[in-house]
């Protein structure tokens, strides 16, 4: 069995137990997932199972479509509702929705983040988590990150017990932390704040609405009917632009062999070939030799 799982990921599980259910329902090892949720998130969680594992990190760098709550009034170690509380404020936080458009706004396109100190990022060959766990003081990294679209989600203030919460809604890149989005979204409104809900609405082309359950999933496989739910993983590389070939060279193609490269390809971005809409491979260009694509990724079964 060859394609992706458009999962709805639960709170409760990670990524990685994810994985090991979809290897024990489609009884194989070649499974792998598309972007790390935390456990107590939800969301679309695209799992390659087979042949199309070789996508992994090409789904993996696409867009991602989050919804947030923000909570003002107090910070946490952990930038979310998991961690200790390391700050609060004397005053109580209100805003309009206008008010919150306003700051929202400030924050899209390319921004920088601090990774935050829980996280598994390394530096000098030990994890950021591993530093805090032990209260070691590190320097933690920047990261340039990219916000496609950020906008407040209506109706969703929430004001009670001297706190202020508010959602809303992001697309970014691949890499952006929403955890550290929500407290940098906070200090410019000028109070202490962490994210206190998220939930990934999708990843690439894949969304909430065509994604299944664990349950559904479950059910489908008891009627051995499982393999019906696998999408063609050409559907996780849609992104990528398209170069088109014929039969002759689509022999070739399958045979990775290295072509001479067109002059409308652009260089350094990968390119899904295919021939009669089939894919067939992921070409890139020769990193000593620009003349020529060589393959990155050939597929057998689609």
């Amino acid at each position: 069995m060859h394609g992706i799982i458009p999962l709805w990921k639960p709170v409760g599980l990670t990524s990685h137990d994810c994985v090991m259910k979809m290897r024990r329902i489609f009884r194989t090892k070649k499974v792998g997932h598309t972007g790390t949720l935390d456990p107590e998130v939800a969301g679309v969680l695209p799992i390659c199972i087979g042949e199309a594992t070789k996508i992994v990190p090409y789904l993996t760098d696409t867009k991602k479509t989050y919804q947030a709550e923000v909570t003002l009034g107090y910070a946490t170690d952990t930038e979310d509702q998991t961690g200790k509380i390391v700050e609060t404020s004397d005053d109580v936080p209100s805003f309009t929705n206008a008010a919150l458009e306003q700051v929202l706004a400030k924050f899209q396109g390319e921004i920088t983040q601090v990774v935050p100190l829980y996280s598994a990022v390394k530096v000098n060959g030990k994890k950021l988590y591993e530093y805090a766990r032990a209260n070691q003081p590190v320097e933690r990294p920047s990261r340039q990150t990219m916000i496609f679209s950020i906008e407040l989600i209506k109706n969703s203030i929430k004001e009670e017990n001297g706190l202020f919460r508010f959602g809303y809604e992001v697309t970014c890149s691949k890499g952006t932390y929403i955890r550290t989005l929500s407290l940098d979204i906070g200090k410019a409104l000028g109070f202490p704040a962490h994210m206190s809900h998220l939930i990934r609405t999708a990843t690439g082309n894949f969304t909430r609405e065509n994604s299944y359950t664990l349950e559904e999933i479950e059910a489908k496989r008891a009627e051995e009917k499982h393999e019906n739910l696998l999408v063609p993983f050409k559907q996780g590389v849609d992104h990528l632009p398209v170069w088109s070939v014929d039969e002759e060279v689509a022999k070739k193609v399958l045979n990775g062999q290295k072509l001479n490269k067109p002059a409308a390809l652009l260089p350094d971005i990968p390119y899904r070939v295919e021939v009669n809409d089939h894919l067939l491979a992921i070409y890139q260009q020769h990193p000593t030799k620009p003349e020529l694509m060589k393959p990155s990724r050939v597929f057998r079964y689609d």
